[in-house]
């Protein structure tokens, strides 16, 4: 048994025991952890609030959970009262070499339903056993958007989840068009889930505690748009749109169209006015736009070719 922590034979047949701000700082000292800035390490340390995000996630007993940054276990422990499985992807090797008996200890009953996996979730390109059904996890604030967007296209298996960023950046990908908060994230999110707002978490209920308040933003799957482009090309739109927001979509587009016509006649295919800003298109309405600039490119491309 791992030192620092209790008799597995006391939590036998009783579910899984969650952390406590005792536990999690035992644990810590005991790994000579000490969290850093630079992978984002904030531990949460209160059990209600990992079980308000699970019971927020959705997940049922049908689903195979991936957690990413599962740290000390916190989270993971609350998972496995409710999921099938968990895979859970941690790029510290310390924390991932100490999590199997973590989970042996305080659930034992349940330590067969959790693989570990020692990876950068952003370089990730597939995991063991059954295709995750699921996404939750409490995201490192740095990466936290270039993470999720990678997951969410890396597996189509995923059809819901929740994850727990920084505020700002759980309002910016739950963001509506036309809002002051609208912008790349909110698209792409987009082009993935229907994408929203699930609560706030106080800075209170984690070790260390961050300098900014976290937010919930839960996701449900939906098929992208139906156009003739694919993702790449739409979010090349997306980009060129939001690189200079205080200009028009005309002006904005140009040199990604090759000029300013070009960009006007995509932007009439798609049924938008040359003049508004990308802050006003939804993620259908930049798909149009793409199909609009990849018409325009085929029909030069065959003139060129006629004459």
């Amino acid at each position: 048994m791992t030192a620092g922590l209790h008799d597995p034979s006391s939590t036998r047949g009783t579910g899984p025991r969650l952390l406590g701000p005792a536990e999690v700082r035992r644990l810590a000292e005991r790994l000579g952890v000490r969290p850093t800035k630079q992978r984002g390490q904030n531990f949460v340390i209160d059990a209600n609030t990992v079980r308000r995000i699970v019971r927020a996630s959705g997940v049922g007993a049908d689903d195979v959970v991936l957690e990413v940054g599962p740290g000390l276990g916190s989270l993971t422990l609350a998972l496995l009262e409710v999921a099938a499985r968990v895979v859970a992807v941690e790029v510290d090797p310390v924390l991932a070499g100490a999590l199997p008996a973590t989970i042996t200890a305080y659930a034992p009953d349940r330590a067969d339903r959790v693989e570990v996996v020692e990876a950068d979730a952003l370089r990730v390109t597939d995991l063991p056993g059954p295709a995750p059904t699921a996404l939750v996890a409490n995201l490192p604030y740095n990466v936290s958007v270039p993470v999720l967007l990678h997951l969410m296209e890396l597996l189509p298996s995923l059809r819901h989840g929740l994850v727990m960023v920084q505020a700002e950046v759980a309002d910016r990908l739950a963001a509506a068009p036309g809002s002051r908060t609208y912008g790349v994230p909110s698209v792409k999110a987009a082009w993935y889930a229907d994408v929203r707002r699930a609560g706030s978490v106080s800075r209170s209920v984690f070790w260390p505690a961050p300098n900014v308040d976290s937010g919930l933003v839960a996701w449900t799957h939906r098929d992208p748009p139906a156009v003739d482009v694919g993702r790449a090309e739409v979010f090349a739109v997306v980009d060129a749109a939001f690189a200079q927001r205080r200009k028009t979509l005309r002006s904005t587009l140009r040199q990604l169209a090759g000029s300013a016509e070009a960009a006007e006649a995509a932007l009439a295919h798609a049924g938008v006015d040359p003049m508004v800003r990308g802050e006003a298109l939804g993620v259908t309405a930049f798909a149009r736009v793409a199909e609009g600039l990849a018409l325009g490119r085929a029909r030069v491309r065959t003139e060129g070719t006629a004459t």
